[in-house]
């Protein structure tokens, strides 16, 4: 017999964790086979070795969702059992829970789920994938989630201004115009979720916020959702100055195809240059989706598959 705990005293604390007529730890003890008790201070959790580690993981992710937030729902609880046996399904039926209720977002492959799984969990989360996959379109989903059960004030999508070689000097009309068309994708996506009108609000009054990489140098942003888009055409000096601009109660989504990179041939990516650095770091993980993942028109799938296995994809090895 093993035996694990954690410190928790306060008994709101317990309570919160514990669940309503200790709901939470009951799906922990059923699906991990293990006993959990609070006793002078700490709850302690005995059983088998590998379920007691298990389970004392998804104990201190709930705890510090209760120092966080105040509570924890039975969803929490779902979820987080679900990452660590590697359950996915149970996942993939969780809608998100955006504003638009005529919206329903949920993941639709095992990779998406691992990707939303990775983002409840850790603070900083790399998404690396080809076209289709849903990186850009999840990551603005649990953004609006966050945002709406009130976890984050504030929303930033960011996106490099790089893009096929063309430099904002190529388009015409003023420096508004000249920006648009790099961040469309992710006003598009936000506008499949929230009212036109909610967003052209939330954006006038800086609640939300859609900015090219550039002007995020000299701030830092407290109690963010952060979503960095396209990362592959990054510089290493801008990744840098972009994940050091995160503050207090942030999160960070940082999405990118590295098939796909469009700087010059002698730049490094910042995104296979911050994988390599930054993927052991405790609250930083990678998602790797595949051209399993794509869930647009099927046609999509069978172009990546072809780029990649003829071997005459753009493929960059930086």
């Amino acid at each position: 017999m093993f035996e694990s705990s954690l410190s928790l005293s306060d008994t709101n604390h317990v309570l919160a964790l514990f669940g309503s007529r200790d709901q939470n730890i009951r799906m922990i003890r059923d699906k991990l086979g293990v006993d959990v008790l609070h006793q002078d201070g700490k709850v302690r959790v005995t059983g088998e070795e590998s379920s007691v580690v298990k389970a004392t993981e998804v104990l201190e992710q709930l705890k510090d969702l209760v120092l966080r937030n105040g509570g924890v729902s039975i969803e929490d609880t779902e979820r987080l059992l679900a990452g660590i046996t590697g359950d996915y399904g149970a996942i993939m039926s969780t809608q998100i829970d955006v504003i638009n209720a005529s919206q329903k977002i949920r993941p639709r492959t095992i990779g998406q789920a691992k990707y939303i799984d990775a983002i409840n969990r850790r603070e900083v989360v790399f998404a690396l994938g080809p076209a289709g996959t849903g990186k850009t379109y999840l990551a603005v989903a649990m953004a609006v989630q966050y945002f709406k059960h009130q976890d984050v004030r504030k929303i930033v999508l960011v996106r490099p201004a790089v893009e096929a070689g063309e430099s904002l000097g190529f388009l015409p009309g003023d420096l508004r115009a000249k920006i648009n068309p790099y961040l469309r994708p992710l006003l598009d996506a936000l506008n499949t979720m929230l009212d036109y009108d909610m967003v052209k609000e939330l954006i006038e009054k800086d609640v939300i916020e859609v900015v090219p990489l550039a002007y995020m140098r000299g701030r830092t942003l407290d109690d963010a959702f952060i979503i960095l888009d396209e990362a592959q055409n990054c510089s290493v000096s801008q990744m840098k100055m972009f994940l050091t601009r995160m503050g207090s109660g942030s999160r960070i989504v940082v999405s990118g195809d590295p098939t796909q990179v469009d700087l010059p041939p002698n730049q490094k990516s910042g995104l296979i240059d911050a994988v390599d650095r930054l993927q052991l770091i405790d609250g930083v993980e990678v998602v790797k989706l595949t051209r399993k993942d794509i869930v647009r028109h099927h046609l999509v799938q069978e172009i990546v598959n072809a780029y990649e296995t003829s071997g005459k994809g753009r493929k960059n090895p930086r």
